[in-house]
């Protein structure tokens, strides 16, 4: 009798303890009582935005449509959360100025995003104008998947859910509205949990599940989307002239300094495609001359003008190398 509650006592020992090590496998071994699943989650990969970005120059003002989600999972909710990502994720760099969403919207308008999401080169210069951008960075989620498999031992039965993602991106250069970059990423999240003797947690799908999978698609191309973007050459434009004082549509934020010399040139003229009829981008402007930098305010740079005239509102400004 004895060995028998001996024999007894030793299975509740190790059942409880196996049941311990299942629902304490969670982030950051957390555990909750009552429900019947618990959850484990790998520990976080390391983004392109971990790593420290070197930036040299006037920071770049980049504008993020929200990506076109072609797969039936997650409604639109997939494609805000993706645009959502990549915008926390290049802000994080400290090396671009990122726009705000509601004011790409109002520029481009409610039919410049087609159904394959692509901005049309018009759109895509037509916002460059009005907000300042340098360029303009849109996508498509192209694949999106949820698959469930598990063990079941009797007492002990785990689940494990996949989600499985491909995220389309282009980079486009607000002032031509050429196409510049065009890069994919695959990501994929895992989630485990277990279920000892009917004890543990719950572990059903939330919005939480794809948005990682989304994320790990996006550090795919991070690094080859952020060294693309500084290769783009800054450029602002001319807001007002009053005499010889020339304002410049670019604030403190975008790192130019007192002293910085600015060349000034003309828009240059749009060339089309005769068959597609599609913007393909424009000439080069003529040079005006050169602008000073004097003061910095919080929303535009005041210049003192260097050399050349008939500097006009529209003109463009580059940073003389």
């Amino acid at each position: 009798m004895r060995l028998r509650r001996w024999h007894l006592f030793s299975l509740l020992v190790f059942l409880f303890a196996f049941w311990s090590c299942a629902t304490m496998s969670g982030t950051g071994g957390s555990q909750t009582q009552g429900t019947p699943m618990a959850q484990s989650q790998p520990a976080p990969q390391p983004t392109a935005s971990a790593r420290q970005v070197t930036h040299k120059g006037p920071k770049l003002r980049v504008g993020i449509v929200e990506f076109v989600n072609k797969t039936s999972y997650g409604a639109g909710r997939l494609g805000t959360s993706a645009s959502d990502i990549l915008t926390t994720e290049l802000f994080k760099t400290g090396a671009f100025i990122m726009i705000e969403r509601a004011q790409l919207k109002h520029a481009l308008g409610e039919q410049a995003l087609g159904q394959s999401g692509v901005v049309s080169n018009e759109s895509a210069a037509q916002a460059g104008r009005v907000l300042g951008l340098n360029a303009l960075v849109t996508g498509s989620i192209s694949e999106f998947g949820v698959s469930t498999g598990g063990s079941d031992y009797g007492v002990y039965k785990e689940k494990v859910q996949k989600a499985k993602c491909a995220v389309d991106v282009r980079v486009i250069d607000a002032s031509t509205g050429q196409l510049l970059f065009a890069d994919s990423g695959k990501g994929e999240f895992e989630r485990k949990a277990s279920e000892v003797l009917g004890f543990g947690q719950r572990a059903g799908y939330d919005e939480t599940f794809g948005s990682e999978a989304l994320r790990s698609a996006v550090t795919k191309f991070m690094d080859n989307l952020v060294q693309k973007l500084q290769s783009v050459e800054w450029s602002g434009a001319v807001a007002m002239v009053s005499g010889s004082d020339v304002y410049i549509n670019a604030g403190r934020d975008v790192g130019l300094n007192p002293g910085d010399i600015l060349t000034v040139q003309t828009l240059g003229q749009e060339i089309y495609d005769p068959q597609t009829k599609l913007l393909l981008g424009r000439t080069r402007g003529g040079v005006k001359g050169e602008l000073l930098v004097t003061e910095l305010e919080e929303r535009m740079t005041i210049t003192k003008v260097r050399s050349g005239m008939g500097f006009q509102v529209g003109d463009m400004v580059k940073l003389k190398k």
